[in-house]
């Protein structure tokens, strides 16, 4: 039987872009990043609104964030739209992380489920 022989040894050669795979990306990766300044293109993550130790109804609802986020006690982030069974029952408490969400995309994206009721 043959000699197994190494594809490193056959005389072949890669192409070109084996080798400069990792600077490639790199490049690309820094293109990206210039033309999305160079442009303006300045979307960020939504901004999460707490009202401090003792949050206000009011200072929420002039700013339009009226969405309320609640932790149960078994720890599940619930929120609560106006019009809901609990909202004017529940209490924002931002000393155990609860807080005030401006939509419900923002409470999504934050990790937080809708209340069910």
């Amino acid at each position: 039987m043959g000699k197994a022989v190494h594809l490193k040894w056959t005389g072949r050669r890669r192409p070109w872009w084996h080798a400069h795979r990792a600077s490639h990306l790199v490049m690309v990766l820094a293109l990206l990043w210039f033309t999305s300044v160079a442009c303006g293109d300045q979307r960020q993550l939504p901004r999460v609104h707490s009202y401090g130790t003792s949050p206000s109804y009011v200072a929420a609802r002039n700013m339009g964030c009226d969405i309320k986020g609640n932790i149960n006690e078994r720890g599940e982030r619930i929120y609560h739209i106006a019009g809901q069974a609990y909202y004017s029952a529940t209490r924002v408490n931002p000393a155990r992380g609860e807080r005030w969400f401006c939509s419900q995309w923002q409470a999504w994206w934050a990790g937080w489920r809708k209340a069910k009721v």
